[in-house]
């Protein structure tokens, strides 16, 4: 798999090429560039790399001007010493967000959610890599909660919920987050094979469904995974909509 660098510190970028060599050998440095404007010229002149380390502050700007002057389509690692860019990065072909001195563990994470992203990839695919702006439905949800910032894959998220006019999402292992956007929204952005909302205050993934009841006036409910904070019950109005849904499963 071939890979480039983009760093203006030359032990910056020596160290990184040691611990990706370290980490996952089949992993090929094509090319180490410094600036903005090498950058630019190396990819009006090249193929698309199938992967990028990139750093934010360069010689002569920020990284993200690269994506203003050239298409770049391949999944970006991003490696630098500030945590304040995050929500940025990932509203270009960010796969993960790795704050200097990188630590073996996080890069071996990055690499592991990158395939994790995709089950299909391999060496020779990985420049087919999607992301939120060729996807038709969202993959990756950014969580910022205090000074902390977190990456959920769709199929990481249990449901979304909403309590108190505020929105949450739980993940799979039960932890819930803030999340500043309303229900219909996010509605919005999901695969309608995968999530269905069950009522006003609860939109799930079909994952997370362990049990479903009959009830009265031809309501239905349901056993989330992690239990829900509200009751999972859909309508007699919706009950229809959900039995044909499942049938999509």
């Amino acid at each position: 798999m071939k890979a480039i660098i983009i760093e203006d510190e030359l032990p910056a970028s020596r160290r990184l090429s040691k611990l990706i060599a370290e980490t996952d050998p089949s992993i090929e440095i094509e090319k180490i560039l410094d600036s903005v404007e090498t950058s630019v010229e190396w990819f009006k002149q090249h193929p698309e790399p199938r992967l990028l380390f990139m750093d934010i502050h360069l010689s002569d700007g920020s990284s993200f001007e690269i994506f203003k002057k050239v298409n770049v389509q391949g999944p970006v690692i991003f490696t630098t010493a500030y945590n304040e860019y995050a929500i940025d990065a990932f509203k270009v072909n960010s796969i993960d967000y790795l704050l200097k001195p990188i630590k073996k563990q996080d890069l071996e994470a990055a690499l592991f959610k990158l395939k994790n992203l995709h089950p299909n990839f391999t060496n020779e695919q990985i420049a087919n890599v999607s992301n939120d702006h060729n996807s038709k439905y969202k993959e990756r949800f950014v969580i910022k909660f205090g000074n902390k910032i977190k990456t959920l894959t769709a199929d990481e998220i249990a449901y979304f919920y909403s309590k108190d006019k505020l929105s949450f999402i739980c993940d799979t292992e039960g932890r819930n987050y803030p999340f500043d956007m309303s229900l219909d929204k996010i509605e919005g952005l999901l695969n309608p094979d995968i999530f269905f909302r069950v009522n006003r205050q609860i939109l799930t993934h079909s994952k997370s469904i362990v049990d479903i009841q009959t009830s009265t006036k031809s309501r239905i409910i349901l056993t989330i995974q992690p239990s829900t904070p509200i009751e999972s019950i859909i309508s007699s109005e919706r009950s229809s909509l959900f039995k044909k849904w499942l049938k999509k499963e």
